[in-house]
């Protein structure tokens, strides 16, 4: 089936994040029995899906990556066989754009209209996607509504509040597979500035509380380990002095120490315990877990997150509107005795959307797969995929060709797989100059490996943002 929906066409002054690979497209999709150079594992079986901005129609003003609607797509593994989907988030201000035919919101750069009656700020649900419980849920960073998406025709079927106790969550809660337990968080501008919620494995939620932070912080991630739930107060966040007088823009405090809080999973917010270190941002973790008295994390670190910053080191590198994109993989190791922190760099190589196999997310893991960027590019671009080994101390990269880019890779465990490596990569790869498209099945023990499969796509599939594996075994059988 193919949905063909207008959308709006490119200007001489057609920002860069809506021109190349980030352009929307405006087909919804539905094919079957693709083809394949190679051959697709008969023992990877489930579902890739993955979220990212397609606007259906421009944002009013200065237009940022972050604007456009949600849209997902999906492969489906079966057999050896490979199908694809892609289907828009039909949020609520999605619908009322189609009602209007027009966008009805300014964009994130924009300054917020609070005379709009629909609210100053858009829900596009285009940032993560989260599988708990048999539900799929598309998420957005600012915090909004977990609309619940089908895995299997992505068709959106309204919204989970968790019994209206979270009628909004952030991006990037945590499932821990051994327990089965969903913590998320929810950040606003406002009093409380960060709420914090379990979810039991059927679905409930079980605890909820709030944690005090001095003022608004932007809490983009967290990671959590057996027993605690780890968060951020960063050094990136909005200027203090600039809401004092109801103004918002985002500054980098060099001289203000980060903090890492530590709460035990089911406390009250008034348990977390604070350790300062080093002043940086960090958008996504990688993982965490403890070590008799330690507490391990690991995740991608930025120094100096904010563009056109005079302090900033004088080297070009992607920018996404008025942050600057300049990670490198860090592990922090606090000690909960002492309440010191060591911090220790990895690599030099940027890289960033970091993920690992979410089995064992929470206790100590091994390996991490993290797309690589390439730091001459001026937008956000994925040309490779490091795969790091933290016991031996050793990385490998899988370069993609030259002029292809790939999105955010996810580990698929095949079937039966007995080990944290022991299964496959799958990322979306794509052509810049003519927008062929194709999904990269690698090997995840040797990532060197040419690919194992290459599926061939019906449709150019523009760069994206978070994406999720759902083993075959997991999805209702109603989807």
């Amino acid at each position: 089936m193919t949905m063909s929906l207008t959308s709006s066409a490119e200007s001489p002054a057609t920002p860069p994040y809506l021109s190349g690979n980030y352009a929307p497209v405006d087909h919804e999709i539905t094919a079957h029995d693709l083809p394949v150079v190679g051959e697709v594992p008969r023992d990877l079986a489930g579902v890739f899906v993955r979220n990212g901005s397609n606007p259906r129609f421009r944002q009013k003003g200065r237009y940022h990556w972050f604007d456009g609607d949600g849209m997902i797509h999906a492969l489906r593994f079966e057999d050896g066989r490979a199908s694809y989907a892609n289907r828009w988030v039909r949020t609520w201000a999605f619908q009322e754009e189609e009602k209007a035919g027009a966008s009805l919101w300014t964009g994130v750069t924009e300054r917020p209209d609070f005379t709009n009656p629909r609210g100053a700020f858009k829900d596009t649900s285009n940032t993560d996607l989260c599988f708990h419980g048999g539900r799929l849920y598309s998420l957005w960073w600012l915090g909004g509504a977990a609309y619940v998406v089908n895995p299997i025709s992505l068709e959106t079927s309204g919204t989970e509040t968790f019994g209206g106790k979270m009628p909004t969550i952030s991006a990037h809660p945590k499932v821990d597979m051994v327990t089965g337990e969903l913590m998320l968080f929810d950040y606003k501008p406002f009093p409380p500035y960060l709420t914090y919620a379990v979810v039991s494995p059927g679905g409930e939620l079980v605890h909820k509380t709030e944690i005090d932070l001095p003022g608004p912080r932007l809490q983009h991630d967290l990671a959590i380990t057996e027993r605690f739930t780890l968060f951020f107060d960063m050094s990136m966040q909005w200027d203090p002095k600039l809401l004092e007088v109801g103004k918002t823009r985002v500054t980098y405090l060099r001289d203000r120490p980060a903090r890492i809080g530590v709460l035990p999973r089911h406390a009250p917010g008034s348990a977390i315990r604070w350790f300062e270190t080093e002043p940086f941002y960090m958008y996504h973790t990688i993982n965490a877990w403890e070590e008799g008295d330690r507490i391990v994390l690991v995740g991608c670190k930025i120094d100096a997150p904010v563009a056109f910053d005079p302090q900033n080191p004088a080297r070009e590198v992607p920018t996404i509107g008025f942050l600057r994109l300049e990670p490198n993989l860090y592990r922090w190791e606090l000690d909960t005795k002492t309440g010191s922190v060591k911090e220790t760099r990895l690599d030099d190589v940027l890289t960033e959307f970091p993920r690992m196999d979410n089995r064992a997310l929470g206790r100590k893991t091994r390996y991490s797969y993290n797309p690589r960027i390439p730091a001459s590019a001026p937008t956000l671009l994925f040309d490779g995929v490091v795969k790091y080994d933290y016991e031996a101390g050793t990385s490998a990269a899988h370069s993609y060709p030259a002029g292809r880019f790939g999105s955010e890779v996810v580990f698929a465990p095949r079937v039966g797989a007995s080990g944290e490596d022991d299964g496959y990569l799958v990322s979306f790869v794509v052509c810049e100059a003519t927008g062929e498209s194709e999904v990269y099945v690698l090997d995840a023990k040797d990532v060197t490996r040419a690919p194992l499969a290459r599926v061939k796509l019906p449709q150019r599939v523009p760069t994206g943002y978070h994406a999720w594996w759902i083993p075959a075994e997991q999805i209702p059988a109603t989807a």
